[in-house]
């Protein structure tokens, strides 16, 4: 047997991966470990989870592959030195960086002594990495393959063709041009400063019109091969030294725009300050021009290879809005994107190049499903609640074991049907930051006042951000304008007109919804569950939003009780146990579920 580990390392997102013989076994971010929201550093204990769920040690690892090549266009980034004479500082930056990726192999006798480390170290490209992620544990036996995100390896996108056991890079848009950066920077603009807010955009741009895209497309410039290139006056990361956090640690980028955008938009609006209408309008155009220099690259790729299927992948193939609008805007028939598309989704990537680069032949493994993490069994979680439920001493909190699979469907099915707020914790973590049916929060999605209900009880997030949609595969068609394989939650389609009505908590304000599509083979117990909410309210559809409270998605058991405990959760439904508080009740009156089904479906 070959065990290659992969590995997305001192950067956001940071994660490990373990293929064995071209398919996969395990993978994890380091931030379900770490508890800090995209935690950047060593990867160090997602790798020893990814060697326990394999039963190997160190040794047994042939190879480690990570999704970075620091010496890798070399000669751009001193000629791009010699242009644009950058801070010093930034230069020695950078170097210092690349001194970290290339020291991989001395950080594994560092963190694992005695371990007998012996594996081969492959540094492979980012955007290669990207790619390879994409299109290696796709379905497809060629496609058309393309990476956009901030930057990695002096590139900040990169397309080809994959065919077999092959990825062939035809083109990139160099550093500093980036889509990424671009988005990265008008999120930060908005008053969303955080790394990875750029789904707040998304979320707000349906409220606004797109009133400044002529503005905007004075930064960015849409060329006729379908590059881009940015107006560098608006920008700074190319050439001041930014205050980047990427050691153990939340990540931070640093500001990215100059003066200049100020002076294009207005003032910026700082994060404490209310959402105004042109801000909502900026979003709007942030979105469409974003969109334009999308379609405008794969329109040119299809019309160069004339190929219908599409594996995406990158920071900005999370762009779930522009995702949805693939086929109506573009040729391509069919897009793949796995479930962790951005940065951490190249240590899978880099680990499926170095398996085909030593000669392998394509396997057979498709990623269908995500989840590749942590499982615990019922022993365990017998364990963790008994721990807890100890120290709590709460008569009002109540604890049970439903073995029989049906009746354990049901009850949650019930539950979500009388209105109540259910954590739902099985099986494996999912592989990417989406909640998929394995660490979610499920809700009835026919409430018009589900969403207040959930940012009161839990979530506590901005109100203008959607709530996704879980949905039987087979019903996808009845119910949204699409019939497309949705797995991961990483596009958007317009929900029916017809439907909205029914199910007001997962519409968003435009008609839209961020669906899931769920299938039996992938998530037995899931489906099932939807298949009995179905079955008592005719709605093949539950509201599923991530199990967390202003954390990263919970991995342990201990970590759904917490969570359960210190929120007004109704109910957590966590391997077989059901974790009920009694006090808070249904948050319906009795009858009330039927009247409020009557005036939803009216």
């Amino acid at each position: 047997m070959v065990y290659i580990l992969g590995l997305n390392a001192y950067h956001g997102d940071s994660s490990a991966c373990l293929v064995r013989d071209g398919k996969l076994v395990a993978a994890i971010e380091e931030e379900r470990f770490r508890r800090i929201k995209h935690w950047a550093g060593f990867p160090e204990e997602a790798i020893k989870y990814c060697l326990a769920e394999a039963g190997i040690g160190l040794a047994e690892v042939d190879h480690v592959a990570v999704n970075r090549d620091p010496w890798r266009n070399m000669w751009r980034k001193a000629l791009f030195s010699l242009r644009q004479r950058p801070d010093i500082r930034y230069i020695f930056d950078r170097l210092g960086h690349a001194r970290r990726w290339a020291s991989v192999g001395d950080e594994f006798a560092r963190r694992f002594p005695g371990a007998g480390f012996r594996a081969q170290l492959w540094q492979v490209e980012h955007h290669l990495a990207h790619l390879a992620s994409a299109f290696y544990v796709s379905p497809f036996p060629e496609a058309v393959v393309v990476s956009v995100d901030g930057s990695g390896d002096f590139a900040s996108a990169a397309w080809g063709l994959g065919t077999g056991s092959d990825i062939r890079i035809d083109g990139r848009v160099p550093f500093p041009h980036s889509l990424g950066i671009f988005y990265e920077a008008m999120t930060q603009y908005l008053g969303f400063p955080y790394y990875g807010d750029e789904y707040k955009v998304m979320g707000l741009a349906p409220y606004g019109e797109p009133k400044y895209v002529d503005e905007l497309l004075q930064i960015v410039d849409l060329r006729r091969d379908g590059s881009f290139r940015l107006n560098l006056d608006y920008f700074s990361h190319h050439r001041e030294r930014r205050q980047f956090q990427w050691a153990d640690c939340a990540p931070s980028s640093g500001r990215l725009a100059t003066p200049a955008l100020a002076e294009l938009l207005g003032p910026e609006r700082r994060p404490d300050q209310p959402l105004e209408q042109r801000h909502k309008d900026i979003a709007r155009s942030i979105q469409r021009v974003y969109e334009e220099a999308f379609f405008n690259l794969l329109n040119r790729l299809y019309e160069r290879y004339q190929q219908p299927h599409l594996a995406l992948a990158g920071g900005c193939a999370f762009n779930s809005v522009a995702n949805g609008k693939i086929y109506d805007r573009t040729p391509f028939r069919r897009c793949y994107i796995q479930s962790a598309a951005g940065d951490a989704g190249g240590a899978v990537g880099a680990a499926f190049h170095a398996w085909h680069a030593q000669g392998a032949q394509r396997s057979s493994f498709v990623m269908d499903h995500a989840y590749w993490g942590p499982h615990f069994a019922d022993a365990e979680i017998e364990a963790a609640l008994r721990a807890r439920l100890e120290r709590e001493a709460d008569r009002s909190i109540t604890l049970s074991a439903v073995a029989d699979e049906d009746a354990y469907c049901r009850e949650v099915a019930a539950a979500i049907a009388a209105g109540k707020v259910v954590g739902w914790f099985q099986g494996r973590v999912e592989w990417g930051p989406r909640a998929l049916g394995s660490r979610s929060i499920l809700c009835d999605p026919r409430r018009t006042d589900m969403k207040d209900i959930l940012n009161l009880k839990i979530k506590r997030r901005e109100s203008f951000r959607p709530f996704a949609p879980s949905v039987l595969r087979e019903a996808v068609r009845d119910w949204f304008e699409t019939d497309d394989d949705v797995p991961f939650m990483m596009k958007v389609f317009q929900i029916r007109p017809e439907r909205r009505g029914q199910i007001p908590a997962v519409t968003h304000v435009d008609g839209s919804g961020r669906l899931q599509t769920v299938k039996r083979a992938a998530n037995p117990r899931y489906y099932r569950l939807i298949e009995c909410f179905r079955d008592l309210t005719g709605v093949p559809i539950v509201l599923n939003t991530s199990f967390n409270e202003n954390e990263p998605i919970v991995c342990r058991p201990e970590e759904a009780i917490d969570c359960f405990l210190r929120t007004r959760m109704d109910l957590l439904a966590i391997g077989g146990f059901l974790l009920r508080r009694q006090e808070e009740g249904a948050l319906l009156e009795p009858g009330a579920g039927e009247r409020h089904r009557r005036s939803t479906d009216a």
